[in-house]
């Protein structure tokens, strides 16, 4: 068998094991590519080609079973051909698998390397394994509004009649990443915001030990605010933890489905005694049955919900009343657009490929004091507070607006804003009703 493959898929696939014995993790996905795409090079230059071809049917008429094992390889993975090392518009890609496809939109089956990559570490890492026959990697960002961490290693083939190969194979290396950035930032913020409740806990601690010992009514004051402080602590330290553990599955589409309406009547029959304790009422707009089904984590879509209802209830002065409504199927344009033309309108998020998807949208309004237009960019900024929030027992933590952007970009939705001062606040959450497509291969 390995006579059979010598002239090229033998080397190739030799390169990649040697590179994956530094790094077994390629093992899988890199080697048994290398060696099907070897396969198909040869059978080229044995058929006496002069241009290089995009690969999947020459690929498939060489070696069907290996053919299909690439294309449906979970990493993506790139055949890249050097041309002169001196000319980067010469370097092409002429092989792209599904995941590979997907990762880069790419639209054609082959075309110049830029149209499909354009991080310069990357296609400097490629270079380094054309023209120098050496293994690179590099980080790539994805972008979009998950921005998900990929890396990219790049192997050198040993191609033939002086034409350079590559192999690159992605790594989603997101959660990893995000682990350790929420770790940093989890610490970083508990020690921050958990150091003023703290002190004043130890204040009025060393107090009551103190000169306060046998003062009753000092003694109720102290422990009144001290119940305050040990409240907003536990529930900071929920929140950061919520966001801790959302951040970290940011970038992992969620499964179930959840009916957006029927979550909105359970939390307004949740904030019920809230809203009469506040003599606040509810004015709700929903949709009939089952024409508001998204994918989504049903918990998490409640949390979105909780947190913006719960928000406006908070601000609407006695009597007034918070308006939320559901709005089924509309397109991106729709669900984001101003309701109103008095007050200023900010995008916190907008998701990628809007346009090919529909949405339900959730929408709450507020009769509060407003919010004005420099404050709105910031909103969705951890512990970030406008001046003259309220303060005391209800108090935010300052992460509540964190959490909801953090969940919409995880169910790959928007989230808009618009307010003025004197003019209340709505705030809309838009989720997509379906996955957008995938990018459409052209073969011509």
């Amino acid at each position: 068998m390995l006579a059979g493959v010598a002239g090229a898929a033998f080397p190739l696939a030799l390169t990649a094991f040697g590179a994956a014995r530094a790094e077994p993790a390629v093992i899988g996905a890199a080697g048994m590519a290398a060696l099907t795409l070897g396969l198909w090079w040869r059978q080229m230059r044995l058929g006496r080609q002069t241009t290089i071809h995009a690969p999947p049917a020459s690929v498939q008429n060489a070696s069907p079973p290996f053919a299909a094992m690439v294309e449906r390889l979970a990493d993506p993975i790139l055949l890249v051909a050097g041309g002169a090392a001196a000319d980067p518009s010469a370097r092409r890609y002429v092989f792209a698998n599904a995941a590979a496809r997907g990762l880069l939109r790419i639209q054609r089956a082959e075309g110049p390397l830029t149209t499909a990559v354009r991080a310069p570490d990357v296609l400097a890492a490629i270079d380094e394994a054309l023209f120098r026959s050496a293994a690179a990697d590099a980080i790539y960002h994805a972008g979009g509004a998950q921005g998900r961490l990929w890396r990219a290693d790049a192997l050198p083939l040993a191609g033939e009649a002086g034409a350079p190969l590559a192999l690159v194979s992605f790594r989603d290396e997101t959660g990893f990443r995000r682990g350790e950035r929420t770790r940093a930032d989890f610490l970083a913020n508990a020690s921050h915001e958990l150091r003023t409740p703290l002190a004043s806990l130890t204040g009025f601690i060393e107090t009551l030990r103190g000169h306060a010992r046998d003062d009753a009514a000092a003694r109720e004051k102290f422990l009144a605010i001290m119940h305050v402080q040990a409240h907003r602590m536990r529930r900071l330290i929920d929140d950061l933890m919520s966001l801790s553990r959302i951040e970290l599955g940011e970038h992992i589409p969620p499964s179930g489905e959840v009916d957006v309406a029927a979550a909105v009547i359970d939390v307004l029959d949740a904030l019920g005694p809230m809203a009469e304790e506040r003599e606040v009422g509810f004015l709700s707009t929903l949709p009939r049955a089952a024409e508001a089904l998204i994918p989504g984590d049903r918990d998490q879509i409640l949390q979105v919900i909780q947190n913006l209802a719960e928000n406006a209830l908070k601000y609407t002065p006695t009597g007034g009343t918070v308006v939320v409504e559901v709005l089924a199927s509309l397109d991106a344009a729709a669900a984001a657009a101003p309701v109103s033309t008095l007050t200023a309108h900010r995008a916190l998020l907008t998701p990628d490929r809007a346009e090919e998807a529909r949405y339900v949208a959730f929408r709450v309004r507020d009769a509060g004091p407003g919010i004005a237009r420099a404050h709105l960019p910031r909103l969705t900024e951890r512990f970030y507070r406008v001046e003259g929030q309220k303060s005391g027992e209800h108090a935010g933590t300052g992460l509540g607006l964190a959490i909801v952007k953090h969940i919409v970009n995880r169910h790959r939705g928007g989230l808009t804003v618009e307010s003025a001062e004197g003019q209340g606040a709505t705030f809309t959450a838009y989720l997509p009703i379906a996955g957008a497509r995938e990018p459409r291969v052209l073969t011509g």
